[in-house]
């Protein structure tokens, strides 16, 4: 019998559970700008293209008046990063359609796009002058004569760490008849990253580093650029990295983030003069990473994490006071964008077991209120629920996770649990729904499992306290989180303790691997571009501070803590079945990693699987494939938690569901 139907099997029994093709088909609303007169609320809408295996993203547009949506693009290719100009009559936006990505510019009404640029090198982002005459965009630029030459002569090649492509800023005046770009920033000093106009469109401020590599996100500092003659002065020249500029309303001062990237420490929130001298931190006691959006009179905003919420909050940047300003307090916010006055603002929004959507409120009186109706996808689908579950690790430290039931959920029951945990390690989990890509947690829940989804150790939300637990302790600690979670469910009673599996990607996907060679308490491991050997991922990963800022060493100067927190070191004591996915083309935890776990098992003699999912990196991000992912999850875990026979779906072509156009 095929895998097709087998699965549809499976499927009947559980009427109305989404299937992986429904739940890749989910749309999602993102990146809400609402008009600086508050009348329009443009935002994108992500939706599955099988026939070119792509998620496309196009403008939408709402009336807040009358809550009228209609599709503002329509164009083959993407069209994303929706920027108002500052009367509301254009609105800017990114789209690949010709090749390469441009700035185009639209009606609110509607009509044709006119491309703003042609510009080689594409453009990476950009942003309105206050006065709306200019545009500046951040870009590579064209490729240099002596790069082009180069190629010429001796073919492609790449001398690592010696042979950028930096990073610049560019202008463009939008009343010209032809606009002509014209660089604002150049030579090989620093890469540009954020950047942000002024008040009186007539400097820029923004963050490089010394190089496009990440490695070097540490070495992020802030400038200001002036127009009328390009004069570039450093503002901030402090360790660890500084990022994400805003201006003063009056011009006279740029607050920024400050802080390590790839690190358990908490960024904070600095202030320096526009015409330089020394920093001041405010807001230390806020024990989160804050997110600058926007320096207004009433004071900086910025969102932040708090638990398995996020939201919007206000600091006084003369006392450096916080205080929250959206609600409820199980609000999932972000992305938010204001009207000129401050009087309304637009942003994403979700809570427990619903789906995110666009949303609207006035300053006053926060209430959110939809903007988007993307739940109605989920009509006619019975779906499991989302619940914050608690529980205490080996050391005492309270841990949360997200508990998923199935819909029919019945206490007195024995369930199999499957844990499925985050990457990062400052990732988080929390109770809204979401359209499942990786793991095929309806089905798992259909067919009657329970699933955990732990916010271990080192995870955002929950201050810097709680992330420094995984300092010198990485992966020990999260075992042992993981592992008492299990073992409070179990003290439930409805948990059967001898059908438990653990998938998970990234960091999630290394503590997989811990969990299937440091412990014998699960039958069945998926293990998604995790790390199997500390040493190995240093030596080819592109974000190397990662291991010196958790591990505080170089593997040449402590091989040991290295070896304690890698799972490679425990492969004698392996014995679970496990199933290996890794992108052959994967810079941050690149692929040698499961290999080697691969053939630690193999070696073993421990059932073992790898899918190498060609032409990816770290992320699996296009439909075709994530349903192979997930399907690769459904029959592994169907037939070690299950203990059913079900053929890989890559083992024959029509064995996947037929592809919805």
């Amino acid at each position: 019998m095929k895998f097709s139907i087998l699965l549809s099997f499976v499927l009947t029994l559980a009427a109305q559970t989404p299937t992986i093709e429904q739940s890749l088909n989910l749309k999602t609303a993102g990146s809400p700008r609402i008009s600086p007169d508050g009348r329009f609320i443009a935002y994108t809408v992500s939706e599955t293209n099988w026939d070119e295996n792509a998620f496309d993203t196009q403008i939408w547009m709402a009336m807040t008046a009358t809550g009228e949506r209609y599709q503002l693009t329509h164009a083959k290719k993407s069209s994303s990063d929706p920027r108002w100009s500052p009367d509301s009559k254009r609105l800017a936006f990114l789209s690949d359609r010709d090749g390469s990505q441009q700035i185009y510019v639209i009606s609110p009404a509607g009509g044709e796009a006119t491309p703003l640029t042609h510009f080689e090198g594409g453009v990476n982002s950009f942003e309105w002058s206050p006065d709306g005459h200019t545009i500046a965009f951040s870009s590579t630029g064209p490729e240099s004569k002596v790069k082009k030459d180069r190629k010429d002569k001796y073919g492609d090649f790449e001398i690592v760490t010696g042979d950028y492509t930096m990073v610049h800023l560019w202008t463009l005046n939008v009343e010209d008849e032809k606009p002509k770009p014209e660089a604002l920033t150049s030579g090989t000093q620093f890469s540009v990253g954020g950047f942000n106009w002024s008040p009186d469109s007539k400097r820029v401020a923004f963050s490089a580093t010394r190089d496009p590599d990440l490695s070097s996100s540490d070495t992020a500092d802030i400038y200001v650029v002036r127009l009328s003659d390009k004069y570039v002065k450093k503002l901030v020249d402090a360790p660890g990295g500084d990022r994400n500029p805003v201006w003063s309303p009056d011009g006279t001062q740029v607050a920024y983030e400050s802080g390590r990237e790839f690190s358990f420490l908490n960024n904070h929130v600095g202030i320096v003069s526009a015409e330089g001298g020394k920093p001041r931190i405010v807001a230390e006691s806020f024990d989160e990473d804050p997110r600058l959006v926007v320096w207004s009179a009433n004071g900086i905003y910025f969102e932040a994490m708090q638990r398995t919420s996020s939201h919007l909050f206000r600091l006084n940047p003369e006392t450096g006071s916080t205080e929250r300003v959206s609600d409820p307090a199980n609000l999932q916010f972000g992305s938010a964008t204001f009207t000129k006055d401050y009087s309304r603002l637009a942003f994403t929004c979700a809570s427990p077991n619903q789906y995110p959507e666009v949303c609207t409120s006035a300053m006053a009186g926060f209430t959110p209120h939809p903007v988007t109706s993307m739940k109605d996808q989920l009509k006619g689908w019975k779906l499991a629920t989302r619940e914050v579950f608690e529980w205490k690790s080996k050391d005492g430290n309270p841990i949360e996770g997200i508990l998923i039931k199935p819909a029919d959920f019945d206490p007195s029951k024995k369930y199999p649990l499957l844990v499925v945990i985050h990457g990062g390690p400052t990732g988080v989990d929390r109770p809204s729904l979401a359209g499942d890509r990786t793991y095929p947690i309806e089905m798992f829940a259909a067919k009657g499992a329970v699933i955990l989804r732990p916010n271990y150790r080192g995870s955002a939300g929950y201050g810097e306290k709680f992330r420094a637990l995984n300092v010198r302790n990485l992966g020990l600690g999260d075992a042992d989180d993981v592992i008492s979670g299990v073992d409070a469910l179990i003290a439930k009673g409805y948990i059967d303790r001898n059908r438990v599996g653990s998938m998970g990607w990234s960091q999630g996907g290394y503590i997989s691997a811990f969990l299937t060679t440091y412990s014998d308490r699960f039958k069945a491991v998926s293990v998604g571009a995790g790390i199997s050997d500390w040493m190995t991922y240093y030596v080819n990963t592109d974000i190397h501070p990662f291991t010196r800022n958790y591990l505080k060493a170089t593997p040449w100067a402590d091989p040991e803590i290295y070896k304690k927190t890698s799972p490679i070191t425990y492969i004698n004591n392996a014995k679970t079945p496990t199933l290996i996915q890794h992108g052959d083309l994967d810079k941050r935890v690149p692929i040698p990693n499961g290999y080697e776990l691969y053939q630690g098992l193999k070696d073993r003699g421990v059932p073992a699987k790898m899918v190498v999912y060609k032409g990816f990196g770290h992320a699996i991000n296009k439909p075709k494939q994530q349903r192979a992912v997930m399907e690769h999850n459904y029959e592994w875990f169907s037939q070690w938690i299950w203990g059913e026979t079900l053929p890989s779906p890559s083992q024959t072509a029509s064995s996947a569901p037929a592809a919805s156009k």
